[in-house]
């Protein structure tokens, strides 16, 4: 009964948690980017596949209860490509963009950078993002590999351009005292990084904009394609993940 109460009937496709409160949306992404969904071994994620496919087609086993349906449809999303229907590899699923990229940001932070390693780093940093943005993107439709190569040259472009010409104006800021220059610089990462994953997330994801997504019914079955609802639909942080939309005009 409190189990019940507390975890809400099953939807296939739809969040867990309330989208129209702030509450609900922080449960959801910290499922999307719960790490613990790294671990999970080939035949867990077969069981929750097939536990998936069973209640849609209404076979169910008695006794599964919408906590385990939940669970399945948390797994089976953070690990497999839902228009692809491919595992996405380990690095570059959105469970795995905190563990694997808080390295990268450790290394953006340290201090003393020399111009060399502040390259690296910003290098690394959108490699990363980069690689999450393919790996996460819509694939209804097929996008020339040349869109993402600009995308990826114009993040990487402008990160290290911001963060190598803030570094350069802070160093040649004879007025600055050692203490004052130090912590301003460990603040140079964060307008780099930010304005590289503006144009990062824009350039890779911008045949989405311009060619349209798919668009479903309750069904989950494509009734056309709009430009309108690949800007107003949701999407799991980069990843995505469709939802049941109304059908836009385009």
């Amino acid at each position: 009964m409190a189990e019940s109460a507390a975890c809400p009937a099953f939807q296939l496709g739809r969040p867990r948690y309330d989208q129209s409160s702030f509450l609900g949306r922080l449960r959801h992404f910290v499922d999307i980017i719960d790490p613990s969904t790294l671990f999970v071994s080939e035949k867990k994620l077969k069981e929750c596949i097939k536990l998936l496919d069973d209640y849609k087609h209404n076979t169910l086993p008695p006794g599964v209860s919408a906590a385990q349906l939940w669970e399945a449809q948390k797994i089976k999303q953070a690990i497999i490509h839902p228009d692809t229907g491919e595992k996405i590899f380990m690095p570059f699923r959105m469970s795995g963009y905190v563990p694997f990229g808080t390295p990268i940001v450790i290394g953006l932070l340290l201090p003393n950078q020399t111009v060399m390693s502040t390259i690296i780093w910003q290098w690394l940093n959108q490699s990363h993002n980069a690689c999450v943005n393919y790996a996460n993107r819509n694939a209804t439709k097929p996008t020339p590999t040349s869109k993402f190569l600009e995308g990826y040259v114009g993040a990487v472009t402008s990160a290290v351009s911001i963060a190598v010409v803030l570094n350069v104006l802070i160093q040649k800021a004879n007025n600055l005292s050692p203490g004052t220059r130090m912590i301003i610089q460990r603040f140079v990462p964060f307008p780099a990084v930010a304005s590289a994953n503006i144009c990062n997330v824009a350039l890779m994801r911008h045949n989405e904009l311009s060619e349209g997504v798919d668009v479903l019914d309750n069904n989950g079955s494509v009734v056309g394609s709009s430009k309108i609802a690949a800007r107003h639909k949701r999407c799991y942080s980069s990843s995505h993940q469709q939802e049941a939309l109304p059908i836009f005009s385009t």
